[in-house]
């Protein structure tokens, strides 16, 4: 995830849609236990809250986040470097630890097409299913996505 490789050809859209990955130092399964994946689901809330993006789907997994959000304002950088430091801030506070929680980087991807919108959400919203943490889409609880999920 801290490949220069990954910065080739990022740039920032407004109105773009995104999805992103971000890893946590050391693939450690902090964000497993639920009231720290609810700190982590509070720091995307708080970034959608100041009007820079606008959520489609997101998941929590034990040690990653996949999120799918429209770049309203800003840079895809400065959102990423809110939400990186928002979460790792309050979660290091709820572990009473203070070393780094996420890997530099991140993996980033923009959505080229408006039919594959819904494909991507469903398939971020799958991945507890696919990691065999749920049984079925909707059943996982640290995850969301604003259209109906079936399978």
């Amino acid at each position: 995830m801290t490949s220069p490789r990954l910065q080739i050809g990022r740039h920032s859209e407004i109105a773009q849609v995104y999805v992103v990955t971000t890893v946590t130092l050391g693939r450690a399964h902090f964000l497993a236990v639920p009231a720290n994946a609810a700190v982590i689901i509070d720091a995307l809330r708080f970034v959608e809250g100041t009007k820079r993006t606008c959520s489609l789907a997101w998941v929590v997994m034990p040690d990653h986040v996949h999120w799918m959000f429209q770049l309203r304002s800003g840079t895809l950088a400065a959102c990423m470097q809110m939400f990186k430091s928002r979460s790792g801030r309050l979660l290091n506070q709820t572990l009473g630890r203070e070393a780094s929680l996420w890997q530099p980087g991140y993996f980033d991807h923009a959505v080229r097409c408006d039919e594959s919108l819904r494909r991507h959400a469903v398939y971020i919203a799958a991945n507890p299913v696919r990691a065999g943490l749920a049984d079925r889409l909707g059943e996982y609880p640290h995850a969301w996505c604003r259209w109906p999920l079936q399978e």
